[in-house]
């Protein structure tokens, strides 16, 4: 959601509807081998002791310059809420990553206890009410859009976190790694990662009856802004369709509130040209304003997995899901595993179909994604060898399959427990401390 991206507009020629889809064509789908892997990791950031506690704006302003201060390899952001994303750069394995963003985290952190404060690996903060920290055009806008929907979009910009695994679109021609199927089994596959790695069941301390209560608000944003586009056989199409036919959220100005139109999509702005002619840094910026599970940005932007508990619990999904769509012999046990699934979906767009509302909903309770979850990590841990990841990250994806995929659990089912248990309002060990990594061991070795 932090997307960068100017913050004024620049004087440029407008932009006709026809322009727009072609740029759309051109750059959301840059074809080719796969070679890169990058992850963006959300973060919730609570006090070290008492995480119960709302952290104050004036702590968190002063951890963020000792931050800014810090030298990191990985882009730093904050979100609305004052969450934390760090952003990786592009690296060329999974290990690469791995190293990368571990080393980073490990710099944050000591940065943070200095301050009382940690990183939390949740996907929807069980404590706290959405409350802005961010103050700027651009989020001032987004929560007037969003509030015409209901409260979902103040939760997802204030209370939210994710592992967002970015991979490369595939190749041009058709195969296990061609863009066209790696679209697809993004949209397919998604449900089974919301489900495996969902980790959001508890709001202000009371289960939600979802175990992706996170998933559960993004659906609830409306399939205008947070919806996928349909299936068709040409992303490139599909998607350029998609993003004109979004509603506009804001329209920018160099002084003042920023203008929030009520239902105009680009493509109608293109047409009439009100309140102002659209130009390209308009349409940059539309771009950054969806927010569909898989988000095509020339790569592809898998978002739907909740963020994960543990130091290295991030490390899981961003293996198996590397592993699932870059090993072209996992790519295709993938595709063949979540074919049957797709009858659920009923040709509806993600994440508003039945299929995607039982992962959020139930979880690997499912017995018909729980047996796609088994299958897919059983393919993830055959690849990943090949792929080069360490004994110590194939082991943590071991270790998480015994701990929760073959029993049709996930990490909110431990949140569950800890509130019955009457552990969670901070008496006992904080929510982000369990860990998926066997006996301590650090999965980066």
């Amino acid at each position: 959601m932090s997307d960068a991206a100017s913050d004024c507009t620049q004087t440029r020629a407008a932009v006709t509807e026809a322009e727009v889809e072609a740029l759309i064509r051109g750059i959301c789908f840059k074809t080719g081998p796969p070679r890169t892997v990058g992850v963006e990791l959300e973060w919730l950031v609570h006090d070290l002791r008492e995480p119960q506690l709302p952290v104050t704006s004036e702590r968190l302003e002063a951890a963020y310059a000792a931050l800014r201060a810090t030298s990191l390899a990985s882009a730093l952001t904050v979100e609305p809420g004052g969450q934390l994303e760090l952003s990786s750069p592009p690296a060329a394995s999974l290990m690469e990553c791995v190293r990368t963003v571990s080393a980073d985290l490990d710099a944050v952190r000591a940065v943070l206890r200095e301050r009382g404060l940690r990183l939390a690996g949740i996907g929807h903060d069980p404590w706290h009410s959405p409350s802005r920290f961010l103050r700027d055009p651009r989020y001032d806008a987004m929560e007037t859009y969003l509030d015409r929907t209901g409260p979902a979009g103040r939760a997802m910009m204030c209370t939210s976190a994710s592992v967002q695994v970015c991979l490369d679109a595939g190749y041009e021609e058709p195969g296990p790694l061609g863009h066209v199927r790696r679209w697809w089994l993004a949209h397919q596959l998604g449900a089974v990662l919301v489900a495996v790695f969902a980790h959001s069941p508890v709001v202000r301390r009371r289960p939600t009856g979802w175990v992706s209560t996170r998933q559960l608000r993004w659906a609830e944003i409306g399939a205008g802004r947070a919806g996928a586009p349909e299936l068709d056989a040409d992303p490139r199409r599909a998607w350029a369709r998609r993003v004109l036919d979004a509603p506009v959220m804001c329209v920018r100005s160099e002084s003042g509130p920023w203008e929030v139109p009520d239902g105009l999509t680009f493509r109608e702005w293109t047409r009439s040209g009100t309140p102002r002619p659209p130009t390209r840094d308009d349409l940059d910026y539309h771009l950054t304003t969806l927010f569909p599970p898989v988000r095509p940005r020339g790569h592809l932007e898998l978002r739907m997995i909740d963020a994960q508990p543990g130091e290295h619990g991030w490390i899981v999904p961003v293996a198996v899901t590397t592993a699932l769509f870059d090993d072209p012999q996992a790519a295709e046990t993938a595709y063949r595993t979540v074919k049957p699934l797709a009858e659920r979906a009923l040709g509806r767009p993600a994440p508003h179909n039945p299929l995607w509302s039982a992962a959020a909903r139930d979880g690997l309770a499912d017995p018909e994604l729980r047996e796609a979850a088994v299958a897919c990590f059983a393919a993830a841990l055959d690849a990943l060898p090949r792929l080069g990841a360490s004994p110590g990250v194939t082991a943590a994806v071991a270790a998480y399959r015994d701990r929760y995929v073959v029993h049709g659990r996930c990490p909110a089912d431990d949140l569950l427990d800890r509130l019955r248990d009457g552990d969670l309002p901070g008496s006992g060990p904080h929510p982000d401390d369990q860990t998926t990594v066997p006996h301590g061991k650090d999965p980066r070795s």
